[in-house]
């Protein structure tokens, strides 16, 4: 009877183990070797506009291999963080995801506490708008410690400079959760892109439209050594909602 138990689990291992080899040997991308396992990736089975955003966590990425990826439209790339913190791999990746194709935005982390000047000079230091094809997103995940008035009127004023700045509203980027608790009703003419990792698509508690979905923070893609973030739009909604005007 053990060795009736152990059958399946040792065929199974051989065929992972031969997979392996195979992919290994012959080159065979990333996403056939999904596939072959019975695996799908969300833009294998639907028609909506994905993308990818990226920071220096991501590693060195290899664009030619990204820009085959004729499913990936845009990337968002980390520019900055607060009023001194400059992505390391920014200014190679922007350059190489213009080379092979895809369409860019860059982003900024938001600091409540920093200053809000000072911020924004490190954020127009690296996002310049020649460079752009996507308007700048904001990204909002921490309050800095402040109470809810106080962060919303920090967020609120850095908004506006950036809106001044490059002439237009920028892409509003958080999580359902963090959006629920000190940020519904107070969102009016931004656009959203909304962070929620599971298969149920994010309801935000004032039923707000959100343009966009990260549906993940483990995707894979060819060109990738790690776990990438993936989003999508939804519905009708579509990237001519969120391109860079330049004036």
């Amino acid at each position: 009877m053990l060795s009736q138990r152990l059958a399946v689990p040792l065929q199974a291992m051989r065929h992972y183990l031969a997979l392996i080899v195979t992919i290994f040997f012959l080159d065979i991308p990333y996403s056939f070797a999904q596939r072959a396992e019975g695996y799908l990736q969300c833009e294998d089975t639907c028609r909506h506009i994905h993308g990818i955003d990226l920071s220096h966590y991501q590693g060195e990425v290899f664009w030619e291999h990204v820009g085959d990826n004729s499913k990936m439209a845009y990337v968002y790339l980390k520019a900055t963080e607060g009023s001194t913190n400059i992505d390391a791999t920014y200014a190679r990746n922007i350059d190489l995801a213009h080379r092979y194709g895809l369409k860019v935005g860059s982003y900024h982390f938001f600091r409540p506490k920093t200053e809000l000047v000072k911020q924004l000079e490190n954020f127009k230091s690296q996002c310049r708008p020649g460079d752009q094809d996507l308007i700048p997103m904001i990204d909002i995940e921490t309050t800095g410690g402040l109470k809810t008035d106080e962060f919303c009127d920090s967020l609120f004023k850095f908004l506006d400079l950036v809106e001044k700045a490059y002439r237009q509203k920028p892409l509003l980027y958080t999580y359902t959760n963090f959006y629920n608790k000190h940020l519904k009703g107070k969102i009016n003419d931004y656009k959203l892109m909304i962070a929620q990792y599971s298969d149920k698509e994010p309801v935000l508690a004032d039923d707000k439209d959100y343009i966009m979905w990260q549906y993940t923070a483990k995707g894979r893609i060819n060109g990738i050594n790690t776990y990438v973030d993936k989003s999508r739009f939804m519905g009708r909604h579509s990237m001519r909602e969120i391109r860079f005007k330049h004036f």
